[in-house]
């Protein structure tokens, strides 16, 4: 097994997909399962596999995410020897410049393996939520002399047009990779955005690759240069695996951990997420309070109604108010007797007194965004305050910060975005 291993974690995406929720924040930043953020995920599966030396590249909208890593003291990651180191691009006298790909970034910061004699490199992404134990990855990639390593897993053949495919023989090998490909044919095999690179490797390829594309991405150009010209192996994974790159996805997979038996356990005491704690009171039902099959982070105050919804730190739901199949982050307000329903609501929200966020049966998609927000879900950004008695539509966009001055009228049509 190899003793001196290293992970880069990508983590500078805007996250676009996912509407006004990544407006001031970075996509792994964004919270996730009431108290946790995307990036934990990651970091824990570093951790819990022994990983101690990791390297977090960001770029778009990074200090909420610097400030929830610190140190890394929630991961175990403030020691004298390793830990984590975020790095973001810089402008030098030399050299330095915005990160152009996933694997632009990795080689403005090959310095990072190189000066720490990585006998491994594990690339990593921070936007995924999983549990997965890289030491069986390692392994695998040890036992097979492999200079390149691809997590992979089993899609639904109707979304392999959102992955890169691989194509194996029978040990395993890679002979084949399609990104993104338009018909069926090419298998179900789907990459994950894990690997692990022998560090000669990956050096050579990306200092050839860099001179000629200046955009160099794993998915688009590593992967494919190195299957006729190395060792490159495809390591399955039978796990729980989710992208929540998207409004929906991000919704579903919030609304499925609060479920009596989740698809991930966040309670496994062999293999803990880890996140940067928030000092808050124990989460307060009132008399009148009633919360069914939800996850109540701690800080919250219901004292009206919440069935099946993930709540974030300090959430306040007052009496007379019903909140359902919904996510609401940290401190938002949710006035007497207001709706929410099958919404996403960013952070310190105002929902005012007799509000309906998401109601009726409109199903138009949002006409600024139609390819994010089709399903039904209405999406409020940070700070947002939501006028007493106004009645919004499903598939509705509030961008951060708007006031009640900014309603034109008290009611926002399905579709519609203010």
């Amino acid at each position: 097994m190899f003793t001196r291993m290293v992970a880069m974690l990508m983590a500078g995406g805007a996250g676009t997909r996912l509407s006004v929720l990544s407006d001031y924040q970075a996509k792994p930043a964004v919270p996730f399962a009431g108290k946790f953020r995307i990036i934990d995920f990651t970091l824990s599966n570093c951790v819990n596999s022994g990983i101690y030396e990791i390297a977090v590249l960001t770029q778009y909208q990074p200090h909420s995410l610097h400030r929830h890593i610190g140190i890394g003291r929630a991961w175990d990651l403030d020691r004298q020897r390793g830990g984590v180191y975020l790095r973001q691009p810089f402008m030098g006298r030399q050299a330095g410049d915005w990160y152009q790909g996933t694997a632009d970034a990795v080689y403005q910061n090959m310095d990072f393996y190189v000066d720490k004699r990585a006998e491994a490199v594990l690339i990593l992404s921070g936007d995924h939520v999983y549990k997965m134990d890289y030491r069986l990855m390692l392994e695998f990639h040890e036992a097979n002399a492999a200079d390149l390593t691809v997590a992979v897993r089993n899609v639904p053949l109707e979304e392999t047009h959102r992955f890169g495919i691989m194509t194996v023989d029978a040990g395993s090998r890679v002979v084949e990779f399609t990104e993104k490909p338009r018909n069926r044919d090419k298998g179900s095999l789907a990459s994950m955005g894990i690997y692990v690179f022998n560090p000669a490797v990956l050096s050579e390829s990306l200092t050839r690759m860099r001179s000629q594309v200046s955009d160099l991405d794993f998915g688009k150009h590593v992967i494919p240069s190195l299957i006729e010209q190395a060792r490159v192996f495809a390591y399955r994974f039978e796990g729980y695996w989710v992208d929540v790159g998207t409004v929906h996805a991000y919704w579903e997979a919030n609304l499925e951990m609060a479920q009596p038996v989740p698809p991930l356990d966040l309670y496994d005491r062999d293999w803990v997420i880890h996140t940067r704690d928030q000092e808050r009171p124990a989460a307060k039902i009132g008399r009148h309070g009633r919360v069914l099959t939800s996850l109540v982070s701690n800080g919250c105050v219901v004292r009206g109604t919440v069935d099946r919804c993930v709540l974030s730190p300090g959430v306040y739901v007052s009496p007379g108010a019903t909140v359902r199949r919904a996510v609401i982050l940290d401190d938002t307000w949710i006035g007497p007797g207001a709706l929410v329903d099958m919404a996403i609501l960013d952070a310190n929200v105002v929902v005012g007194s007799g509000a309906m966020v998401g109601c009726g049966e409109d199903f138009t998609p949002n006409l600024a965004q139609p390819e994010w927000l089709d399903s039904g879900i209405t999406v409020v950004g940070e700070r947002a305050r939501i006028p007493a008695g106004a009645r919004l539509g499903r598939n509705v966009i509030i961008h951060p910060e708007r006031s009640e001055g900014d309603f034109a009228s008290p009611v926002v049509p399905s579709g519609e975005t203010v």
